[in-house]
């Protein structure tokens, strides 16, 4: 059979304080864009079954318009006949018990057709012709995704092939940072004639026969925006995983680096209005500033840098400066969620007396405010 799978789309998620004419935070749109053009790839590859590897969704409790983007995106595979298992992720399974989950509205949505739902933290299987689809879905504890992967082990079927599809963070694969609600597992543990991942934004084979299909845009600059995004297809037959790329997406680009060393302020400004004006179309782009005067930075006139690189969409200047002995490793906003679990789920955290699933909650509200705030800005 030919399954296609799509990874983390992410539908939702905003940064930058860039708009559509609509309103529309414009990283957001562009997610939903990649989503939809990647939902149309896998299509078009004529699969027998096609899945979704998880966070869909940035969010446990999406916004509307991320739900109904997911919702018309279901309506169109259910259109074309073509069975579908989705399986939540990390992002978008709720940590606190009795919210519920965005993909058991849809589960109930679709319960008439095709598309499977494995997203109450438990094990399920669904049977194919000539493929066992064994789904496991994102838990809140390491050990409950133990004993999952267990029970996808022990339920492998003899006479067909046996895809497990599952969203852990693999430690064989090194992360490129931390996020929320991650659950590690050793490759080992999972045990199928074939695995599809989410989780891991870069499509990756794992070991043999195990892949991370990716995601279907490009989130931060860590996520290597020189390598596409895309969907993967899986030949059960002969086990060839091949990933197929999306294109036309928003190009993230890190431009020449300025080294700034002995330079003056004017030497340093027109260096940097050059790198500026070579920003490609649209682009996100980021610009390193090495070795630069304090002085001459804080003279720099970033007005006229944003407007040398208007073409772009952001510019970012990242500056290190001169005669600094020491630089403090600031963690960047995106990782404070998942740096604030660890706090929390240390054994020296002594949270006596107090609620710890509503302290994890506010913080990660107020964390959340703050990226918001930051992007602002």
């Amino acid at each position: 059979m030919k399954v296609a799978a799509l990874g983390d789309a992410h539908l939702g998620r905003s940064y930058l304080p860039f708009t559509t004419a609509d309103g529309v935070n414009q990283r957001e749109h562009d997610f939903e864009q990649s989503f939809a053009a990647a939902v149309d790839l896998a299509l078009a590859q004529q699969p027998d079954v096609l899945v979704w590897l998880g966070d869909i969704f940035d969010h446990p409790r999406p916004t509307y318009r991320s739900f109904r983007i997911a919702q018309r995106m279901l309506v169109k595979i259910r259109d074309h006949g073509v069975p579908t298992v989705v399986i939540s992720g990390n992002h978008d399974t709720p940590r606190l018990p009795g919210t519920g989950s965005p993909y058991t509205v849809l589960a109930d949505t679709f319960a008439d057709s095709a598309v499977h739902f494995a997203c109450r933290m438990a094990y399920e299987r669904v049977e194919l012709p000539g493929l066992v689809v064994h789904a496991v879905p994102q838990m809140l504890t390491v050990e409950a995704t133990l004993d999952a992967l267990e029970e996808a082990a022990n339920s492998r079927d003899a006479d067909r092939t046996n895809l497990l599809l599952t969203h852990p963070r693999i430690t064989q694969v090194e992360p490129r940072y931390a996020d929320i609600n991650e659950i590690e597992v050793d490759a080992g543990m999972l045990q199928s004639d074939l695995v599809l991942l989410g989780h891991y934004h870069f499509h990756t084979q794992v070991g043999r026969g195990i892949w991370y299909a990716g995601s279907t845009d490009t989130f931060t600059f860590a996520d290597d925006p020189d390598k596409p995004k895309g969907v993967v297809v899986l030949d059960t037959d002969t086990g060839e995983c091949t990933h197929v790329p999306l294109t036309g997406q928003r190009p993230l680009v890190t431009l020449d680096t300025v080294q700034a060393l002995g330079l003056s302020p004017a030497e340093v400004q027109d260096r940097v209005l050059q790198r500026a004006s070579t920003v490609p179309e649209g682009a996100v782009a980021r610009l390193y500033l090495d070795g630069v005067d304090p002085e001459a930075y804080r003279l720099l006139d970033l007005q006229a840098v944003r407007d040398a690189a208007a073409h772009g969409l952001h510019l970012k200047i990242e500056p290190s400066f001169v005669g600094v002995l020491a630089q403090a490793d600031l963690p960047e906003l995106e990782s404070m969620p998942a740096r604030w679990d660890a706090y929390l789920d240390s054994p020296g955290t002594d949270l006596t007396g107090y609620d710890r699933d509503r302290i994890r909650t506010l913080g990660h509200d107020y964390l959340a405010a703050a990226v918001e705030g930051a992007d602002e800005k």
